[in-house]
């Protein structure tokens, strides 16, 4: 499977029998919480119309968890991704649509409890990723920061980008 550099999506080519059947397999393993909580590529089935699908927020939060989801497709820089993740999230009104106060509400979620951990997943994220790398990986930087504060507590956060055949360099992928 072909790396790119860092920030930059590589094509992974065809995909493996079967792919899709362990994502799901990794999913229900995170779930239950036999997985180490992180920041993954969740190789998503390849199936027209899949972006938007939500039978896994459904998944999630049979679990207790909180999901979240984030469409990329409306995030092409900084801002309109931080706007996206306001009205995901839904932040407080002292949200200061930056970089700092992203990982502050990230790393607090007081308003928005849940029970078994958060869910987050991140759909097409090559959308900021090819517009702007740097927010891109700033982004990246900031969920694994957050995943950190969330990750020895009861309620740990997981963050998924998913994809269809395209990898990010540095960032491992979902499996069980």
């Amino acid at each position: 499977m072909g790396r790119a550099a860092p920030g930059r999506p590589a094509c992974a080519g065809a995909r493996p029998p079967g792919d899709d059947v362990n994502a799901n397999r990794a999913l229900d393993e995170l779930l239950a919480g036999r997985l180490r909580p992180g920041v993954y590529q969740w190789r998503t089935p390849a199936v027209p119309g899949a972006v938007g699908d939500t039978s896994w927020t459904e998944r999630a939060e049979e679990a207790g968890w909180h999901a979240v989801h984030l469409d990329g497709r409306r995030a092409h820089d900084k801002d309109a991704f931080l706007r996206v993740c306001a009205d995901a999230f839904a932040f407080p009104d002292w949200f200061g649509a930056n970089w700092d106060a992203l990982e502050d509400c990230l790393s607090d979620l007081s308003w928005t409890p849940a029970k078994s951990g958060y869910l987050v997943l991140y759909e097409s994220w090559a959308e900021l990723a090819d517009a702007d790398q740097g927010a891109f990986r700033t982004v990246l930087d900031v969920f694994g920061n957050a995943v950190k504060a969330w990750r020895d507590t009861p309620t740990p956060m997981v963050v998924l980008l998913a994809s269809v055949g395209v990898e990010i360099a540095g960032v491992p992928r979902l499996a069980s």
